[in-house]
């Protein structure tokens, strides 16, 4: 494949070459995998069943496309078309001037609502939003945190991530204390990942968060933070945890030891998975 011209660099353009890449077979697989079903998170996305290595491969070809095109199919019903919209973003933050990443992150905000499943969370807001906001006021993500839109509330979660990475660990406690009773799994498991993370880092900010939050925190998010603790550690913390959250099982409400793959674990067991990012599609 070869550069486009600037008369190719067009949404349509992409859009195209996205389309040559389609999988029937494999889309209806990603329906399944990404909850696309009546009354699931996913609902109603639609996909072209490419996988991202794929997806990737797009980016060079298209890495000069103006930023109209790029938030042109950043609104396409497709998934993929979005995904590569995000990429596209990361990788023109990356190698731009500060004006331009003030356009980008401006971009992405106005866009959220477009930003609408975790991969597209997860490979975007830690770069553009994170790094954007390392070295500038954070309030943006305390008000992401507080919507009622699950993604705003991801994307505040996994923006933070950037921070981590920076032993940077303020906004990640404070906006897992805002989110620490979520309701909903995709939340419960990004924060228990981000304290996993911080845990790698600095193990005692990690474990006053979950000292404090351990016996009500949900067992899902809980799980995350401590899966890689050695297991004499890990099972004091789910054993804490079984004993607040009983009463609550009894009567019939046993969403929280479910992930959003049909998984209830047992006493002392892990995951199945990894995290979300991990998974190749």
């Amino acid at each position: 494949m070869t550069r486009r011209t600037e008369n190719d660099l067009t949404h349509e353009s992409m859009l195209a070459a996205l389309q040559g890449l389609a999988n029937p077979v494999h889309a209806q697989a990603l329906q399944r995998f990404f909850r696309t079903g009546p009354g699931q998170y996913g609902e109603g996305d639609i996909f072209l069943g490419i996988k991202v290595p794929y997806i990737r491969s797009l980016i060079r070809i298209f890495s000069a496309a103006p930023l109209g095109e790029i938030l042109k199919l950043i609104r396409s019903p497709l998934h993929e078309a979005r995904l590569l919209a995000l990429l596209l973003m990361v990788t023109q933050y990356d190698k731009s001037d500060e004006e331009i990443r003030e356009k980008i992150f401006s971009s992405y905000l106005r866009n959220a609502r477009y930003v609408n499943n975790w991969d597209l969370v997860d490979l975007s807001a830690p770069h553009i939003l994170g790094r954007h906001l390392m070295h500038r006021d954070r309030a943006v993500l305390r008000t992401l945190a507080g919507s009622q839109r699950l993604w705003d509330r991801r994307i505040a979660v996994l923006a933070t991530f950037f921070f981590i990475k920076h032993n940077d660990f303020s906004d990640s406690l404070h906006i897992a204390e805002m989110l620490v009773d979520d309701a909903e799994d995709l939340i419960r498991k990004a924060v228990g990942w981000m304290m996993r993370e911080i845990g790698k880092r600095d193990a005692e900010a990690a474990e006053t968060f979950l000292r404090k939050h351990c016996r009500t925190m949900p067992r899902t998010m809980l799980r995350y933070a401590i899966e890689r603790y050695p297991e004499e550690k890990r099972l004091t913390y789910l054993h804490a945890g079984k004993l607040s959250t009983g009463d609550r099982n009894r009567a019939g409400s046993k969403k929280d030891d479910t992930d959003q793959r049909g998984f209830r674990p047992g006493k002392g067991s892990k995951p199945r998975h990894r995290r979300n990012e991990n998974v190749r599609y």
